[in-house]
């Protein structure tokens, strides 16, 4: 039989693929509550994000129904077997936060050095355009990419923008777009937009450094947007009381 290429797993795919386990073995039953955020990344030692990536990964297929403020219901499970969604989302979005923190960091610096009267008319336009438009929608985000690559393009890299491009374009996905449902809002979008003046202000002043910082924090900032709770709350009165405990194979053989 011929090898086969060897894919590393990713942490939130481990994780969705260890609580998709446990659904199917019936440690949660159909429209049972799921262990908080919280509990289930204490248990499992790892970050929240890691544990938000996995059940956004888990309601994109179908397995759970997340209600802010209320908590992570198990859903009937669909008619396709296949872990679509985890098997099909390759990056996670803070991962490609952090690389975008990372490399447009860089860009920015080096832009603050190149910057030419129509790159900052450029800015100027598509910042226009963004605060004259309604978010969050399709609009705003496809402003938001063009804000990104005007800078990228400065450097005059081709390679460079198309990277840049690439790795917004990851966001467009059914994966991500869940995830932003929960959390982006009129007012986040304002942020943004205020983070993307800081931005091209410090650009403009020829700053690289200053530039650098607030690409970063920007990038930053929306990690921190993406990482608000989806509200831990004790389960409802009268209901069945829920373990923090997540089974692992070992402790399923012995109760068999």
């Amino acid at each position: 039989m011929p090898l086969k290429a060897i894919e590393p797993r990713r942490l939130y795919r481990q994780i969705a693929d260890q609580l998709r386990q446990l659904i199917d073995d019936g440690e949660y039953p159909v429209g049972g509550r799921l262990p908080s955020e919280r509990e289930l990344a204490e248990a499992l030692g790892v970050s929240r994000p890691s544990v938000r990536e996995a059940l956004i990964a888990l309601e994109v297929e179908g397995r759970v129904r997340i209600n802010v403020g209320s908590g992570i219901y198990v859903t009937d499970p669909p008619k396709q077997s296949l872990p679509i969604a985890v098997e099909t989302a390759a990056e996670g979005p803070f991962e490609l936060l952090r690389a975008r923190e990372t490399v447009e960091g860089a860009i920015a610096a080096e832009a603050a050095r190149l910057i030419a009267p129509k790159d900052i008319a450029a800015l100027d336009d598509v910042l226009s355009r963004m605060r004259a438009s309604d978010g969050p929608n399709g609009a705003l985000i496809a402003l938001d990419r063009e804000f990104h690559v005007i800078i990228a393009a400065v450097l005059g890299n081709a390679v460079l923008t198309e990277l840049v491009g690439h790795l917004f374009d990851q966001r467009i996905n059914p994966y991500f777009m869940q995830l932003a449902s929960y959390f982006e809002s009129p007012q986040t979008w304002a942020q943004a937009l205020a983070e993307h003046q800081a931005v091209r202000d410090a650009i403009v002043s020829r700053n690289g450094e200053a530039a650098r910082d607030a690409m970063r924090a920007h990038l930053s900032n929306s990690q921190e947007r993406f990482s608000r709770s989806f509200g831990d709350t004790a389960a409802p009165k009268g209901a069945a009381p829920q373990t923090s405990e997540i089974p692992n194979s070992k402790t399923r053989r012995k109760h068999a």
